[in-house]
């Protein structure tokens, strides 16, 4: 039996729109889709509908390692949510909730099974921690 999905989250202190635009643009993608400072986005593309690819560079700042995160997406809500697959099947879904000072985005995703769960989760939570504080940079 495959491992529960893992759910990370983070309250935005700005609007669904703003929320969402930073989620999703490429231009804002970049400048947050890490997990720590020693590694960077170079590229970003976002084709946003069903159907449309995802596609991410992700490389450590030094070039020792590299890889491009792609996915499908099967459902798009527009502002709302979205639902991808990544290229070995596992699916990912995020949400923005809008809540009265703000927006609480959530993803939820499948582990994979090559790092321990606790890994994962820090990795996708530590990317999430920063696109929240870019976000509300904007």
């Amino acid at each position: 039996m495959p491992p529960e999905q893992i759910t990370v989250t983070a309250f935005v202190n700005a609007s669904p729109d703003t929320a969402w635009e930073a989620y999703t643009r490429p231009k804002h993608i970049t400048r947050w889709n890490f997990a720590s400072d020693d590694w960077c986005c170079p590229s970003a593309s976002n084709d946003l509908r069903v159907g449309g690819t995802y596609k991410a560079r992700m490389e450590a700042k030094d070039g020792s390692f590299g890889f491009d995160l792609v996915m499908i997406y099967d459902a798009v809500e527009t502002g709302e949510s979205f639902t991808s697959t990544m290229e070995n099947g596992r699916q990912v879904t995020t949400t923005f909730a809008p809540e009265a000072d703000g927006t609480l985005v959530s993803t939820r995703f499948d582990p994979e099974t090559e790092h321990p769960i606790e890994m994962q989760r820090d990795g996708w939570q530590a990317i999430l921690n920063n696109y929240k504080s870019y976000a509300e940079s904007l």
